[in-house]
């Protein structure tokens, strides 16, 4: 991108990286990484870049909008007011500034981030998604008799694995009551319940707004932890140590064949448009030993660190780092938000 940009970077305030490197281990820079990693990309490659630390105070945005002036607001925040389903809310409300953002739009963002709602709409449009149940917090307790075991308790709204354990998976009535309170009484969430689906787990990222490209099929290795705990719990997906430990790591997707890679491929770009996704995303996916593909999640404004899955996958099929970057911010500029629609 030869056009050289004001770029307000949007993070949660506790995550405003430091100038500098020095002296933090690398259990806290992972903190705060993806904040580091992309104002010092963005640097580098002579953008003029303001960090804006957000909590619950809209008021510093609409300043710094109004004051500075930015081309671009390069969106990282993950919640806000400490509540993960109103960030949709802050990209909603650029909208309003009209302000030109990267990532999701806040249509997308909303049905994408409901766990049930999302799995309605791609049941709808039948691409295959692990049947479901919805156990609300506060209800009695009554177990879906169309379910088979194993199951799969998570929580409906939060993500980054919160609440995934080994325990996650459960095979009877009694272990299903459990779980299911433990959601409740830990996340204070409603439990989504799902059937377990064994296999590969896959990763398909995405770029686009109306013309989508793929990015090249990620997969997961649990290493030593055997196929018996092969889940993304959150030591698996954040944790170093344990990582090393048990050798779990990602790369590309090997041995599927073109003809499952395309079928994956396209189940991925028919997911995204159901569910008015925009900017770039991740598919997770699940893959029977018998060939049989179900979507997990579809997860708007993944991970963007150097070096994690997103970009490494993006590396993979040729797009370094920075390059990436600029390919989100280009699709953040070019973005036809219904406000344009008044301005032309």
């Amino acid at each position: 991108m030869k056009r050289k940009l004001r770029i307000l970077v949007l993070m949660h305030e506790s995550l405003v990286p430091p100038d500098d490197l020095s002296g933090y281990s690398d259990q806290e820079i992972n903190e705060w990484k993806t904040e580091y990693d992309v104002m010092a990309f963005l640097e580098n490659a002579g953008h003029e870049v303001r960090a804006l630390g957000l909590y619950d105070n809209l008021a510093d945005l609409r300043h710094a909008i109004r004051d500075w002036r930015p081309d671009i607001a390069f969106n990282l925040l993950q919640e806000f007011q400490g509540i993960i389903t109103y960030d949709q809310h802050i990209v909603a409300y650029l909208e309003l500034m009209r302000q030109p953002y990267t990532g999701c739009n806040p249509r997308g963002m909303m049905i994408s981030r409901d766990k049930v709602l999302s799995k309605q709409v791609l049941s709808y449009h039948r691409i295959p998604t692990p049947s479901f149940a919805l156990f609300r917090r506060g209800r009695r307790f009554k177990p879906s008799a169309r379910l088979t075991y194993p199951l799969f308790v998570k929580s409906a709204t939060e993500d980054a694995s919160l609440g995934i354990a080994q325990a996650s998976i459960v095979e009877d009535e009694v272990r299903l009551r459990e779980r299911v309170e433990f959601i409740h009484d830990h996340t204070r969430t409603d439990a989504l319940v799902e059937e377990f689906i064994a296999g590969r787990e896959l990763y398909v990222g995405i770029c686009g707004n109306q013309r989508l490209t793929t990015l090249p099929v990620w997969e997961m290795s649990f290493g030593s932890l055997g196929e018996t705990a092969a889940i993304a719990t959150r030591k698996v997906k954040w944790d170093l140590g344990y990582q090393q430990k048990h050798g779990i790591r990602t790369g590309p997707a090997r041995g599927l064949g073109p003809a499952a890679e395309q079928a994956i491929i396209r189940l991925s770009k028919r997911a995204y448009r159901a569910l008015y996704m925009s900017g770039y995303a991740r598919m997770d996916f699940r893959m029977r030993p018998d060939g049989g593909v179900y979507l997990l999640e579809a997860n708007c404004n993944p991970n963007l660190s150097y070096g994690e899955d997103f970009a490494e996958s993006a590396a993979h099929g040729g797009h370094a780092y920075e390059k990436l970057l600029h390919r989100i911010i280009r699709l953040g500029l070019d973005y036809e938000a219904e406000w344009r629609t008044f301005e032309a």
